[in-house]
């Protein structure tokens, strides 16, 4: 458990943010105050992102549990994956679209580009 550390989510979102400049995607503040606390939000669009880490959020394509206390561990990752769904929820019942991306997914920068306009559009 000591040695599974989290840093925060810092180099993903400088990576989101790199990849929104490219794009041309403006109107998007980081770490507004709203529930959850979304990595980023476009207020005029009413969207949130959330940058989610594979370890974390038990991404279903690349989570793979920690061998050593593993109770601790599940127990840990399934009140995470709870905790983002109450968000997810509470912030669709405020009218909010919500957009989770994995931190894997953005090795392939013009798939998140896509999901997020059309978030935009819809």
């Amino acid at each position: 458990m000591s040695r599974i550390r989290s840093h925060g989510n810092k180099e993903t979102e400088m990576r989101l943010i790199a990849l929104f400049r490219n794009a041309g995607i403006s109107g998007w503040r980081r770490h507004q105050a709203l529930i959850g606390k979304p990595d980023f939000t476009f207020r005029l669009a009413h969207i949130v992102v959330f940058v989610d880490g594979c370890f974390w959020h038990a991404c279903p394509r690349c989570f793979k549990p920690p061998k050593t206390n593993r109770t601790y561990w599940r127990a840990k990752i399934a009140r995470n994956i709870q905790r983002d769904r109450k968000v997810t929820q509470a912030l669709r019942k405020a009218g909010w679209r919500v957009v989770r991306i994995w931190s894997h997914q953005l090795a392939k920068p013009a798939a998140v580009v896509a999901r997020l306009r059309k978030a935009m559009q819809s």
